[in-house]
């Protein structure tokens, strides 16, 4: 093991990075030595760091033999120069790394990701690895996806423009309510929201005058319109849209009451149905669940996953269609 492993094991490759620019920043020009004594480092390691710097950061730093040191290049005297990114720590880079990792799961098209591409290479190239290793840390992390609905990209795109900039779209929308009947609507973008797998947009529909949440997969001819989207307070939004159950939202909100068998509850309790729900634990080691929710049909859904450890003890109207889905369910299953 070398010698110098443990003081260059100390010190943060990206920590070296920023040293060396500020050295050359504060002092115009730093001898090969100065900066070995700063940076407790070999001679071998700073010669990398300083090519580094120069064929994978674009740092403009010359060696000056008249001043036996290292120096900005002529176009940068005088003037400010920072290194990208040198302010990230290796632990950081990780993060943004797995960041990058985890959006590529979402993005199996490369909508997004080709966009960001550059950047995570640089980020790639500051923890010092080549593509191949790189590829082998991003594997080590994995998203698994069920049911997932495609978006085209250019829809996501034309979507994601229009939410950044501002502005209205004309959509050609097919509602599952309506027998995928294909209508024209203009709209008002507020937010893009990922939810279990697919895309939607919450926006104001100038049809219906209202605020309206569509799914992404399910628009048709989507056209970035020139006009102002009508601006709704992120309040408002948040008040009419996510005060439900999932992702259905509608105007009455009701409390679903919920009682899970113990053996379910050891599961159940650690998980966050809704983030205004209330919870407590029964003497007789169940769990109490109360939570809001505005249309039953996703409830009924995740409750059938716990079909004979759950029970709905209101509202009543939940209760009897809990149990309608449960007979229709027993009905289905060959004699």
């Amino acid at each position: 093991m070398s010698q110098y492993f443990k003081a260059e094991d100390a010190v943060d490759r990206t920590e070296r990075f920023y040293k060396i620019e500020l050295l050359i920043r504060s002092r115009e020009c730093v001898s090969f030595a100065s900066l070995l004594e700063a940076l407790e480092v070999s001679p071998a390691t700073l010669k990398r760091d300083i090519q580094y710097l120069r064929e994978r950061m674009d740092a403009p730093i010359e060696y000056d033999p008249a001043a036996n040191g290292y120096r900005f290049g002529q176009q940068w005297r005088g003037r400010q120069h920072e290194l990208p990114g040198v302010w990230f720590s290796e632990k950081e880079l990780h993060a943004l790394l797995t960041m990058h990792q985890m959006l590529s799961s979402l993005d199996e098209e490369g909508i997004l990701s080709r966009h960001l591409q550059p950047m995570f290479d640089k980020l790639t190239g500051m923890l010092g690895v080549d593509a191949a290793e790189a590829a082998a840390l991003t594997q080590r992390i994995k998203l698994i996806s069920t049911a997932r609905r495609r978006v085209v990209s250019a829809c996501f795109e034309t979507v994601g423009s229009a939410v950044v900039k501002r502005q209205r779209l004309s959509i050609g929308y097919r509602s599952r309510g309506q027998g995928g009947q294909l209508r024209r609507r203009q709209v008002s973008p507020q937010r893009l929201v990922h939810y279990r797998n697919t895309w939607y947009l919450d926006a104001w529909c100038h049809e219906s005058e209202g605020l309206r949440r569509f799914a992404l997969d399910a628009m048709d001819g989507v056209e970035l319109l020139v006009e102002r989207a009508k601006a709704v307070p992120l309040k408002h939004l948040e008040a009419e849209l996510d005060q439900g159950y999932g992702i259905f939202a509608a105007a009455q909100v009701q409390q679903a009451q919920l009682v899970f068998s113990a053996e379910a509850a050891a599961w159940v309790s650690k998980e966050e149905w809704h983030p205004a729900q209330r919870s407590e634990w029964l003497a007789d080691g169940r769990w109490r669940l109360e939570l809001p929710y505005a249309d039953a049909t996703e409830l009924l859904m995740d409750l059938l996953r716990h079909a004979g450890q759950v029970e709905v003890q209101g509202p009543a109207a939940l209760r009897t269609a809990y149990a309608k889905r449960l007979r229709a369910a027993a009905a289905a299953l060959p004699d």
